[in-house]
């Protein structure tokens, strides 16, 4: 234990910086997230802005755009809870040994929230990923065989 008030206040400074490191990596999950989606609404664009496109299938590749883009939406709202609750955890952290008040039990939720958020914001990202492969197959497939999309 710090004995000196120096010392206990550095000590709590470095405890508070700890979910600050997960605060980073989901603010980079965001960003991947926000760029995915740019790309979707890109795609989008183009298929929308192009009469010559075939009818049904162009309403197929919407459908599959929509599919990603909701499970972006959900990638990006699991995050965006995960890094409050890591900030909410940094500062229940703070605060209680600020004022030496019992916070564990909070912290402990606040942290094991944000961890399970960024885990099902992983998971919703996995799925737009599987996603987007399987549209790149589609595609892959109908201009080499000449085939409709499975």
């Amino acid at each position: 234990m710090p004995t000196s008030p120096l010392d206990a206040a550095a000590h709590i400074v470095q405890l508070a910086l700890t979910p600050v490191f997960l605060l980073a990596g989901v603010a980079s999950l965001l960003n991947v997230f926000a760029t995915r989606l740019g790309r979707i609404s890109d795609q989008v664009d183009a298929l929308v802005a192009d009469p010559e496109h075939d009818r049904p299938e162009r309403q197929a590749r919407l459908h599959h755009l929509r599919l990603r883009s909701r499970a972006l939406d959900v990638a990006v709202v699991l995050a965006a809870l995960a890094g409050a609750m890591t900030c909410g955890a940094a500062l229940v952290l703070f605060m209680g040994a600020v004022s030496n008040a019992g916070a564990a039990g909070g912290l402990y939720l606040l942290f094991a929230g944000a961890i399970s958020l960024t885990m099902g914001a992983l998971a919703a990202f996995c799925l737009e990923v599987l996603l987007a492969g399987i549209g790149v197959r589609r595609l892959v497939d109908r201009n080499t065989d000449g085939t409709k999309a499975r």
